[in-house]
């Protein structure tokens, strides 16, 4: 696999699939290899993926210097990887966790991005989190799930404060459309390529100034996409249309009876509406 370097010296990882003019894809976790992001539901029979492997993760080396793990200090590696591929405009998507660091590269680089995809994004670096109470009307929704009693009692605790690695695992199934054996698998392949190191400095203090992120964003000029899950509890589909209306002409796709990561619950929908999206005139 191919290798570039950051600005900093270290040697970090892409991975190609596909075919046709690139996107540059960032993972989420956060701090989590490329691997669990596939195909992307089959978008590689559309475009030539580029997925990257955050420092520490995947291929990637880790850093000298842990504190660079910080999702603004990331943003240099975004760029390293544009550079080495001698990209002026970018097509960028980021998944998850991955989608602050992909709004953070296009508020400090506006120039560069040509198109801005969102997937199930996190919110925090706009600070849009749902309230306990809205996660919890949301999880409702699955109330004729057989395994709804025990997960939901669990997330209860969680919006309560009372987390523990417990509840965390309790509440796996509301991650997907489907909790199935297929399910597991992946959510196993994601747990095997996640720095906890790593992910613990990715949000740290310092990391977003959400009210400058949103005023950037309130003026960036490109076409945005954001794709929500209808059953996803981390960026819930009301949250989801609240961060589309921090920019000025966002598109926003619930995509039905999916989670968290929608290409992997039904992978034709999401590849369409994704395909569909970039194949319009910038």
């Amino acid at each position: 696999m191919p290798f570039y370097s950051a600005h900093d010296g270290t040697r970090l990882a892409y991975h190609v699939s596909g075919d046709g003019d690139p996107l540059i894809c960032l993972p989420g976790g956060p701090m989590q290899g490329s691997a669990y992001l596939g195909d992307l539901g089959g978008l590689t029979a559309h475009r030539r993926l580029i997925l990257m492997d955050p420092r520490g993760t995947g291929d990637s080396d880790k850093p000298g210097d842990p504190g660079t793990y910080r999702c603004d200090r990331l943003v240099a590696d975004v760029e390293a990887l544009c550079e080495h591929l001698g990209l002026d405009r970018i097509d960028l998507l980021g998944h998850s966790a991955g989608a602050n660091l992909a709004v953070l590269y296009a508020t400090r680089h506006p120039h560069r991005v040509a198109r801005l995809l969102l997937i199930t994004p996190s919110t925090k670096a706009v600070d849009l989190e749902p309230a306990p109470q809205a996660r919890l009307d949301a999880a409702r929704l699955r109330a004729g799930e057989p395994w709804f009693p025990e997960a939901f009692a669990a997330l209860e605790r969680i919006q309560a404060g009372e987390a523990t690695a417990e509840t965390w695992a309790a509440v796996d199934p509301f991650v997907f459309g489907r909790w199935d054996e297929a399910a597991r698998e992946f959510l196993a392949l994601c747990d095997r390529h996640r720095n906890a190191e790593a992910a613990a400095v990715f949000g740290a203090q310092g990391a977003y100034d959400p009210a400058a992120i949103r005023a950037a964003l309130a003026g960036f000029g490109a076409p945005v996409l954001l794709v929500a899950g209808e059953f996803d509890l981390n960026t819930i589909p009301a949250a989801a249309a609240e961060y589309a209306a921090l920019f000025p002409a966002a598109e926003l796709v619930v995509q039905q009876g999916v989670g968290h990561f929608p290409w992997h619950d039904d992978a034709a929908p999401f590849a369409a509406t994704v395909a569909a999206f970039l194949a319009r005139p910038r």
